[in-house]
Formats: structure tokens, C-alpha cells, sequence
């Protein structure tokens, strides 16, 4: 057994909890001790982890690892805070996947309580850790660009019937919340890293292919103000045939016009900029693979890291729980603002 490791226990075992086991795994500070999922371990295709300790519900792994000193929540959206709060509880510090719930009460909650317990909640938005992401975050920060005048976000995907498979939770009201939480949040969180707060909000929505499939729309277009400064829009999709198309932000400054693009916002496809030569960035990390579709960067070994440089006390949280609860809340007023013209289901 590593020495001096930080101990992690790992709720949800479907694609994106093996991911974090696996990334957890390689970080040579950190190790997995036990896992936890509702479905029978035999059907959870755990090659690599059968070794660990396994069980089938939240409060059984607390009661037998005490050792675990970070909780990684992994499991369906609507779950998310539920279960961050009885791992607060127990005395850990907790991870948790995009989007950290669909209810903002239920994240004020989560943070109240983390508060009262000292202990650290780390949201996944694992699309700050992009090299394009980093350098846009640098130029906001130095202000580059000037007075902003416009900014624009385009998420054009593919999530078909290979996605939404039916007896899941993805694409139910109760669990999986909507399109925007689901796909889209690391990206709202992206604009609300770089811009700030939104006001003004008006969204119009439909679902052209996915009835059937969801029980929320598929599309939209959302307009608003800045509350610092400027105008923007978000417009997505999950109808794009066969693959996703792309995941883009333009931004239309005073001094410069930059856009970041390609299929998960992972290159700079334009920048102008007075007085500023475009650097070198470090290649991007490809794309979450889930097969017959593909998802945003890989980034997930850069959030362990983040978790054992601050518990270690060599750094800080990257996505606060306060920052995943300004995503979640600002989902929520874009789909109140929301007109929907939705065929029925």
C-alpha cells in the first residue's frame, strides 16, 4: 500500500466513476478503498477494481471505511447534493461530478453544511483545465480585449438514442434535470468563470428529435445581459446528426476578436488582438470516449490533483462549491425564462 496517501471512496460506478477510480488510481498521493454503486457488482464491468471493496449503498461504505477521508460523488444528478450531505456528515470532504445538483436549495445546503463541518466540497468543471481555457482565462484577467461588447457560446452535439437508452435515469425530469445540466453546465460554467453573472434572460426552447427519449427539450436559445458588462447568448443542441459538431466561444471585445472552438471548445480558431501575439499552447487532451459518442476533454486527472494539492495544503479549490452553485442557479433562471415549444412526448 502507498504511503501518505489521501483515500478516496468512489459513489457511482457507471463511466464516469470508473474514470475517476482510474484517475485517482495513477495519482501516486491518492488511492481508491472502496466503491459503491445500487446495480450488483457483477454488472458494473469493474476490470481492474474487483479487487476493492464493493457495496450497494452510501451509508454501508461509511460504516466499513473510516479510513476514506474524500467521498467522490459519481451517481445521477438529482443525487448529487443528497449524497454530498451524508458524506459532510460523516466528516469528509467530498467530489462532485457535473452539475453539482439540479436544485440550487439543495446546493446552498450542501455548502452551509460543509461550512459547519470544515470540510471541502470540490465541483467537477473540468473545462477550466483546457490549455484554450486557461489562456482565455489570462486574457480576461489582463484585459486584454478591452470592454467586452459580445460573447457568443455554441454547443452543437449529437446525443441520440445510443445516449438515452431507455430504463436509465439520463433523460428524466427527476434525475438527469435537462439538457443544460447534463451536457451544457461545464460550459455555462466556463462563461460564468470568464464573464461573470447573467441578467435579462430570455430563452426559447423546443425538442425537435428526442421525444421519446427525454422529457426536456433538446435545443434553445438563450440571450442575456452581463451583469458587468456586454451581451451574450447560449445556443445548444443535442440534435446534431451522427456526431457532435462542435463546442465554441467567440468573444467580440473592444481591442480584439478571439473564438475558441472545435467539437469540445479545445482549440483557438481566431485571434486579433491589438498589440498581442498569440502564444504556443500546450495541446489539448482528447475527448471523453463513451464509444458510440464522445463527451468534453479529458481533464479528470487534473481535478485529483487538485483535490490532493488542497488537502495537502499546496493549493486550493479549482471549482468551488460556491461557483458549482452559481451554475446550477443560473440553469435554473434560464429555463424559467424559458418559452417552450415542445412536441408533446
Amino acid at each position: 500500500m502507498k504511503e501518505e496517501t489521501i483515500k478516496f471512496a468512489i459513489v457511482g460506478c457507471g463511466h464516469i466513476g470508473k474514470r475517476h477510480a482510474a484517475m485517482i488510481e495513477q495519482h501516486p498521493e491518492a488511492e481508491v478503498v472502496a466503491l459503491c454503486d445500487i446495480k450488483p457488482k457483477e454488472k458494473l464491468d469493474l476490470v481492474g477494481f474487483s479487487r476493492l471493496p464493493f457495496y450497494n449503498s452510501i451509508n454501508a461504505l461509511l460504516k466499513n471505511h473510516p479510513e476514506s477521508r474524500v467521498i467522490n460523488i459519481c451517481t445521477p444528478n438529482a443525487l448529487h447534493a443528497d449524497q454530498a450531505l451524508i458524506a459532510l456528515q460523516a466528516n469528509k470532504s467530498v467530489v462532485i461530478e457535473k452539475p453539482m445538483d439540479i436544485s440550487s436549495e439543495k446546493c446552498r445546503e450542501v455548502i452551509l453544511e460543509s461550512r459547519r463541518m470544515n470540510k471541502q466540497v470540490f465541483c467537477v468543471m473540468q473545462n477550466r483545465y483546457s490549455p484554450p481555457s486557461v489562456w482565455l482565462k489570462n486574457i480576461m484577467e489582463e484585459n486584454r480585449l478591452g470592454k467586452i461588447y459580445m460573447v457568443q457560446i455554441n454547443c452543437f452535439w449529437n446525443r441520440d438514442e445510443r445516449y438515452y437508452h431507455k430504463h436509465t435515469w439520463k433523460g428524466t425530469k427527476k434525475l438527469d434535470g435537462g439538457t443544460l445540466f447534463t451536457q451544457f453546465s461545464h460550459f455555462i460554467d466556463m462563461m460564468f468563470w470568464l464573464f461573470g453573472d447573467i441578467k435579462n434572460i430570455r430563452s426559447t426552447f423546443h425538442n425537435f428529435s428526442h421525444n421519446g427519449l427525454t422529457e426536456f427539450e433538446d435545443s434553445g436559445y438563450i440571450n442575456f445581459d452581463f451583469v458587468r458588462e456586454g451581451t451574450g447568448s447560449f445556443n445548444f443542441t443535442t440534435s446534431v446528426y451522427e456526431k457532435n459538431l462542435e463546442s465554441s466561444i467567440t468573444i467580440i471585445g473592444e481591442k480584439g476578436t478571439v473564438k475558441v472552438g472545435g467539437q469540445y471548445m479545445n482549440e483557438v480558431v481566431y485571434c486579433n488582438i491589438k498589440g498581442y501575439n498569440m502564444p504556443e499552447l500546450a495541446p489539448s487532451n482528447p475527448p471523453n470516449d463513451y464509444g458510440s459518442y464522445k463527451g468534453s476533454a479529458a481533464n479528470h486527472h487534473f481535478i485529483i490533483e487538485n483535490v490532493v494539492d488542497t488537502l495537502k495544503g499546496r493549493g486550493h479549490a479549482t471549482t468551488t462549491a460556491e461557483e458549482g452553485l452559481q451554475v446550477v442557479d443560473m440553469i435554473e433562471r434560464m429555463i424559467k425564462a424559458g418559452k417552450k415549444h415542445l412536441l408533446p412526448f
